[in-house]
């Protein structure tokens, strides 16, 4: 058994994605070729925003934004530290300190009532500038947008929404990509829609975002690849991972009604076994993965065992908290600053989930949880 199994996908669409890789081979446009506009207006429709950059990784899909709003030293940049350590690597990579504030125990995101607080604190103690939020759609789930975009007005503050983990989620019926100043995704393969190398992208409404996007994407040029008026990166993305991404998207919407079919199976199997994950009334997650809560960091290490032991893959995210990470130990949080992702980061643990998990698969892995 896989833990993440692509292949069938790949299967139903081989033909489709054969042709256009053939497509790019034969006009040679390899980097920002014509299937790259095509599918970032296909992605913004489907967002609903005005715009979709599309770039080489999603960490590149955060670091963008920040470099077009001057983010740097001496802002403070809000984040979760229960994540990937991208979110939080891209303010540090800019000169900019990573703020982090705990998650609620429910949904695993940011908790908005602690950010409030957070943010009050720097602004009270003077010494950075509140400058942006880094929400994360943590395993699919979108973070609590309503609240977060609140306490952004109260502040004046950016938001930039980390959708890497969930594209294809919603909040009544709006996309997740589209609940920030600008929302930043990842095509890594594992992801909900995935090419099959690195790839990302960025959703924005902003005309001014975006233009100042279409610049730090081509190292800040200018009128031309020699004028370069402001300091960018290398962030384009290849045109053969786009013409994959058109196919992978063409399965995407009903790809999201078969993961949460397969949550649906698991959360009713495990409800008296594990801490099944909720999802808040009028959300939809797009289930990036499906993880469970042991009692303990013992009872996970059993039931990890027992999985094991049957052939059936398992995984922990996020094993370390960021806060309690070496790369990070120059901000000096200590242990027990971030209870509840601490205690997350002991007993969460997930399992196999893709569109095509076969019902027998979910059964299976269930029994032996139980068993």
């Amino acid at each position: 058994m896989q833990f993440i199994d692509l292949g069938k996908q790949q299967s139903l669409i081989k033909d489709a994605i054969d042709t256009r890789i053939q497509t790019v081979l034969a006009h040679g446009k390899y980097i920002m070729g014509p299937e790259i506009k095509e599918m970032e207006t296909q992605l913004a429709e489907y967002a609903g925003t005005k715009y979709c950059v599309s770039c080489s990784s999603g960490t590149d899909a955060l670091l963008m934004p920040l470099l077009a709003w001057d983010i740097g030293p001496g802002d403070a940049v809000f984040t979760t530290p229960f994540t990937f350590i991208a979110t939080a690597e891209v303010i540090q990579l800019l000169g900019a300190t990573p703020v982090f504030v705990d998650i609620d125990p429910l949904t695993y995101n940011i908790d908005p009532d602690l950010l409030d607080v957070a943010i009050s604190k720097v602004v009270e103690a003077g010494e950075l500038k509140p400058k942006v939020i880094i929400p994360v759609d943590l395993f699919g789930l979108p973070a609590d947008f309503p609240a977060i975009k609140s306490i952004a007005q109260k502040y004046d503050i950016k938001i930039l929404e980390d959708a890497a983990q969930g594209f294809g989620g919603e909040i009544n019926g709006k996309i997740a990509g589209s609940f920030g100043d600008a929302a930043s995704t990842s095509f890594f393969p594992a992801k909900p829609l995935g090419c099959y190398g690195d790839g990302g992208a960025i959703f924005t409404d902003d005309d001014d975002l975006y233009e100042k996007l279409l610049s730090v994407r081509v190292h800040g040029k200018g009128g031309d690849k020699y004028d370069n008026i402001r300091i960018g990166i290398n962030g384009r993305m290849d045109t053969l991972q786009a013409a994959i991404i058109l196919e992978k998207f063409t399965l995407f919407p009903n790809e999201i009604k078969l993961r949460n079919q397969a949550a649906a199976k698991y959360n009713e199997l495990l409800a008296e076994s594990v801490v099944t994950p909720q999802t808040p009334a009028g959300y939809t997650s797009a289930w990036a993965q499906y993880s469970v809560l042991a009692k303990d960091a013992q009872e996970r290490q059993a039931i990890q065992a027992k999985l094991k032991d049957a052939g059936i893959p398992s995984a922990v995210y996020y094993p370390k908290p960021l806060h309690q990470q070496t790369a990070f130990a120059h901000l000096n949080y200590q242990d027990g600053d971030f209870p509840i992702s601490e205690e997350m980061s002991q007993r969460i643990f997930s399992l196999p989930m893709y569109p095509y998990i076969p019902e027998a698969d979910i059964e299976r892995i269930c029994d032996v949880i139980k068993g």
